[in-house]
């Protein structure tokens, strides 16, 4: 208490008042001789004011240039592309997507498989990976291990099923037996590629439940005898991975 005032009363009529006293000031020394405001005297407080807006002006203009530098150089991403799809209608989206869909065969079957449609989800992906990893030398058509593995790739980014997995691995080591023993290859990538994904085989069928492992043993199992033919010690390295996977065992199972 001051006075019998509050003293959170007092101390806000107090600022209060020292604030109108630096105002009464601030006015005394914009006042010319005859007590009028002179704006002259208004000047250094202009040009204080204007160069602050110049300064905040032109840090703006820097920021959106380089904004757009960099809109212009950089890569577009998904954030940019979620962010142009936020302005397409219903209308719009099915029609970019029936786009999509007309401008490639793999974005046909990415769609097929993710939405279920058809009878044989997996033919388009097992067609790319007999095309690429068994192709016909006779028309000289090229062999690409990388595409052959991109299919089975599109098939899981699009749906991934397990059993679609174990299938289209498996489906690839044959075609790649097939392929070598109709022909004379001595490419060892080749040989490498197939012996990895028969271990990636081993690994999606035993990731399927048991009852659904006995068909895509057995035909990992005959792909194992088939190994003496290719040569580089397929048979052995066959062997090596089936029995660190203890096949046998589930087999029995």
């Amino acid at each position: 208490m001051t006075s019998g005032v509050p003293l959170g009363a007092w101390l806000g009529a107090r600022g209060f008042a020292l604030a109108a006293e630096a105002a009464k000031r601030a006015l005394d020394q914009i006042k010319g001789p005859a007590g009028i405001v002179d704006p002259t005297n208004l000047l250094p407080y202009g040009f204080v004011y204007l160069e602050r807006a110049k300064k905040l002006a032109h840090n703006t203009i820097i920021e959106r240039f380089v904004a757009v530098v960099r809109s212009k150089n950089a890569s577009p991403t998904w954030s940019d592309v979620r962010a142009a799809l936020l302005h397409f209608d219903r209308a719009g989206l099915r029609g970019l997507v029936q786009d999509l869909y007309t401008a490639s065969k793999d974005n046909q079957a990415f769609l097929h498989a993710r939405l279920g449609l058809g009878h044989d989800q997996l033919q388009p992906f097992k067609a790319s990976i007999s095309n690429w990893i068994c192709p016909d030398v006779m028309k000289n058509q090229p062999i690409s291990i990388s595409k052959a593995k991109k299919a089975i790739a599109d098939y899981k980014k699009a749906i991934g099923r397990p059993d679609g997995m174990a299938e289209l691995s498996i489906f690839y080591c044959e075609e790649a037996f097939g392929f070598l023993e109709s022909c004379s290859m001595e490419d060892e990538s080749y040989f490498v590629a197939l012996i990895r994904m028969y271990e990636r085989s081993l690994k999606f069928v035993l990731s399927l439940p048991p009852a659904e492992r006995a068909t895509y043993l057995e035909r990992l199992d005959k792909l194992r005898s088939r190994g003496r033919h290719v040569g580089w010690g397929g048979q052995d390295e066959l062997n090596s991975l089936w029995y660190a996977a203890s096949l046998d065992e589930h087999q029995s199972e």
